[in-house]
């Protein structure tokens, strides 16, 4: 199996991993009992998600690296998510507006996904979407709410919104991994996703009395390719301290 196909698996399991470490940040501290749960529900289906792209990264690898392996005993400039799942938290208009732009073109990509040549990647996707459906219909519902809210809630959700989107951008860039995954009909253009997703979200943001900023303004990237904010860096030190302070070590 090519390199690339285990890059493009390293880079679904990223996605899924580090934003679910960002959600489970969120526990005990959640703005209410019910939303406390709701994020720790979706951390959890993100982390099995994770798993099971990053086993299947390291099955293709073969070297002898498994899930935890792959988790926890690689640096920020190995992993390739997207920049928009490792942003912090900041207030939870952040975390919410944050977690609608990933959902929606996460539910876009697993569509694609579900197609796949690729056995293995086709039932993942297909596991998957049935949970990202609900998290796609709470984040939506959920920007609404607070977005059309009282006046300090809309203020708060459109400063999220405008600075959250230059990293929304990077979503739909395609590079050489992305073109091989299409050839060998295992993935999605990233590119195709970028009309469908700017359709839905134009239409959640108007529902919340949003603005859209605009769709050509600048945006960061790099993400995929191992070029990563400072963020990283420190969820990582958080996230892999166990394993780095006691290597090999099991419960």
């Amino acid at each position: 199996m090519s390199n690339d196909t285990v890059q493009y698996l390293l880079r679904l399991g990223d996605n899924a991993l580090i934003l679910s470490h960002r959600l489970s940040e969120w526990c005990g501290k959640g703005p209410a009992l019910e939303e406390d749960m709701a994020l720790a529900n979706t951390a959890l289906d993100l982390l099995g998600q994770a798993r099971l792209w990053l086993s299947y990264a390291g099955e293709l690898e073969d070297a002898g690296r498994d899930e935890d392996a792959l988790a926890y005993r690689r640096n920020d400039r190995q992993f390739c998510n997207l920049l928009l799942v490792e942003r912090p938290n900041g207030s939870y208009a952040d975390t919410m507006v944050r977690q609608f732009f990933f959902d929606a073109w996460h539910h876009l990509a697993l569509q694609g996904l579900c197609r796949s040549a690729d056995e293995r990647i086709a039932g993942i996707a297909a596991k998957a979407i049935k949970e990202v459906e609900y998290h796609l219909r709470r984040s939506s519902d959920l920007v609404v709410r607070l977005g059309d809210g009282t006046a300090q809630s809309q203020k708060m959700m459109q400063r999220a919104v405008d600075e959250l989107w230059t990293y929304t951008g990077e979503m739909f860039e395609s590079d050489g991994v992305d073109e091989q995954a299409v050839v060998a009909g295992i993935g999605f253009d990233p590119v195709a996703l970028r009309e469908p997703w700017l359709s839905y979200v134009r239409e959640v943001l108007s529902e919340a009395t949003l603005r859209i900023p605009p769709a050509d303004a600048f945006m960061q990237k790099g993400g995929k390719q191992g070029r990563h904010t400072e963020a990283l860096s420190y969820l990582l030190g958080e996230m892999q301290y166990l394993q780095r302070a006691y290597p090999g070590a099991q419960w």
